[in-house]
């Protein structure tokens, strides 16, 4: 006899009269709910999900959890009884004092129950009045039909491991899948209000540990932290890197990795991925848009789920070249008004996302207008671009468990021997993962040097300098160097300018949705043109308008939205402010051109 107890936040998902004859059933056991003799509950496992059907004399009423909305499950052991329960008696509806149970190893077992539950992890998509947004759930089976402990045990693994199995996409066999390695999470702790610390341990952690994805954690020191960790880390000994706060801190990962000899390898091999903690959370807020996942600020639960799930998909990236660097970006680069909001309010960081309408509002009332000429290769047609390749899931070549295939030897410097570490529990043990500071470490063909001078984080806030030079590799450019005459097939508009700003993502913040048309990986770069001259109240309009992205379509006078593949900025005088992924730069000639599919994300699993 088996029983089920549903969590009673479970909402109804899909509800229909008859189970799709398409869909492949794996297991299915019936619970009996005692205390209502009429009534059971059928429970399938299917390709589509968990299928909870209650049946009565009359009617049946089918109600399912999709699989992609399941992020784990585990086998658990009742503490002790209930009080005032009977052997068979188990209600359908579970509140948190009804029942206890505790991990296998627990020395605290209730022996005379001999039921295995199983719990099933979910977050399911409700659709509320005004949004919509995922809702945690868990579905409790109850497994006792036999009367031996082990034997139940024994059904409910079996189940256990066949929702692992789907979960993995891997074909469904008595063996659970393993994947011993770790995300990698680096986590800004100041970033936009300073709370990404506190988010991740509330919000993404308590996921991550459902779905018994374990991860090292390491809290940035000091600017440009993360660019060295993960240029003088193995980074294949982790299934992904994950960027814990606001843009910037990708910007570093994506430009360490960059500055590896090994950079084409790496960013083949090694996923990287966001946690939106910061104020912009440009690209997060467009994996969402794109993967059709509720986006809600602070509500890490959607992207966690991209996390635990493992699923890939391939991202453009822009190289940027300055006169005195050269450097890799994922989001835009401007040059004028949006660059001016975002370079000075950095001054109201505490207050969040906020900080960006405040600001802007300041910058229309002394609006600025810049000289210079902006040049680029125009997309003639976008409708003829190749489509965005779908969802994959990475391989691993041999090299993560051995020394890189790169055949320079360069040195891999452990650059920080006290930093702060947190690793979760996994099977119940604790391990500290210091990258190559460990007997492994030996057998690979880099070494550790110490020695290298460093200041507290307290010594007024100074930057730290990296041990070693770094060098920027990556795709060689396809354009003249900056100084040189472009091509002659490009547009060139020399005049005044409130700004230029160029995105390759759909956001550029929570609530900036500058290139609707956009995706992840299609080879366009959109470049806004605003030209002085412009009425204020028009600027406001069109500022207004990119919240619903309604301004993609403008084509004024002043102001246009051009498709390029490159361009080049050479602004006059030295007086503003250039970005890139809303990090400042150099201000002068600068020049861009995109490269498609060279990185590969973690996102929502959308199956």
């Amino acid at each position: 006899m088996a029983e089920p107890m549903l969590g009673k936040d479970v909402p109804n998902t899909i509800e229909k009269e008859n189970v799709d004859c398409k869909e492949q059933v794996y297991l299915e056991e019936t619970f009996y709910i005692l205390s209502k003799k009429k009534s059971v509950f059928r429970v399938r496992l299917t390709s589509k999900g968990l299928s909870l059907i209650k049946e009565t004399d009359d009617s049946s009423k089918e109600q399912t959890i999709l699989l992609r909305d399941i992020i784990g499950s585990k086998c658990m052991r009742s503490k002790r009884r209930r009080a005032g329960a009977g052997s068979c008696v188990c209600s359908s509806l579970v509140g948190p004092q009804q029942l206890k149970v505790v991990e296998e190893n627990s020395g605290d077992l209730d022996e005379s129950d001999i039921s295995a539950y199983l719990y099933i992890f979910a977050y399911t998509l409700k659709r509320s009045r005004r949004s919509l947004k995922r809702e945690r759930t868990t579905i409790t089976l109850r497994f006792r039909s036999y009367d031996k402990y082990e034997d139940n045990y024994k059904e409910a693994q079996k189940w256990r491991t066949s929702i692992k199995c789907l979960i993995a996409n891997q074909p469904i066999t008595t063996v659970i899948p393993q994947n011993d390695k770790k995300l990698l999470i680096l986590l800004n702790p100041k970033s936009g209000p300073g709370k990404a610390r506190e988010l991740f341990q509330t919000k993404s952690a308590p996921l991550l540990q459902e779905a018994e994805v374990p991860y090292d954690l390491h809290i940035t020191k000091y600017a440009q932290y993360a660019r060295e960790f993960v240029r003088t880390r193995n980074v294949y000994g982790w299934r992904g890197i994950v960027a814990a706060g606001g843009d910037g801190v990708l910007f570093e990962i994506l430009n360490g990795m960059f500055e590896r000899l090994d950079w084409q390898q790496a960013l083949a091999e090694v996923p990287l991925a966001i946690l939106p903690c910061g104020s912009g959370n440009g690209l997060a807020r467009t994996i969402c848009y794109h993967y059709n996942e509720p986006y809600i600020r602070e509500n890490l639960t959607g992207i966690s789920m991209g996390l635990a799930r493992g699923r890939v998909a391939p991202m453009d990236v822009v190289r940027v070249e300055t006169k005195t660097n050269i450097m890799f970006s994922f989001l835009s680069v401007g040059w004028g008004l949006l660059s001016d909001i975002d370079i000075e309010s950095e001054r109201l960081r505490a207050i969040g996302g906020q900080r960006f309408a405040i600001w802007a509002l300041a910058r229309l009332v002394g609006l600025r207008k810049y000289k210079g000429v902006v040049s680029y290769a125009k997309i003639k047609d976008v409708s003829n671009l190749p489509k965005p390749k779908l969802p994959i899931t990475l391989s691993h070549s041999v090299s993560q468990d051995g020394a890189l295939d790169s055949p320079d030897a360069e040195a891999f410097i452990d650059c920080d021997e006290h930093s702060e570490v947190f690793t979760n529990a996994v099977n119940g043990k604790h391990q500290r993962v210091d990258s190559w500071y460990s007997v492994n470490s030996r057998r690979s063909a880099f070494y550790s040097t110490r020695g290298s001078e460093y200041h507290s984080v307290a010594s007024g806030g100074s930057e730290m300098r990296s041990p070693v030079h770094a060098c920027m590799h990556g795709p060689a450019s396809h354009l003249p160097s900056l100084m040189s005459q472009l091509p002659s097939h490009w547009v060139h508009e020399e005049g005044e300018f409130v700004m230029v700003h160029v995105s390759y993502q759909a956001y550029i913040g929570e609530d900036l949705l500058f290139a609707p048309r956009s995706q992840l990986s299609d080879g366009v770069m959109w470049m806004l043109i605003i030209k002085a001259g412009i009425p204020r109240s028009q600027i406001l309009s069109f500022l207004l308008g990119m919240g619903q992205g309604t301004h993609s379509d403008v084509n004024t006078e002043y102001i246009k939205m051009i498709p390029v593949s490159a361009f080049r900025i050479v602004p006059e005088g030295s007086d503003g402010y250039l970005t890139v992924d809303g990090e400042l730069v150099e201000y002068g000639p600068l020049q861009a051109e995109i490269f498609p599919n060279i990185v590969h994300l973690l996102v929502p699993d959308t199956k």
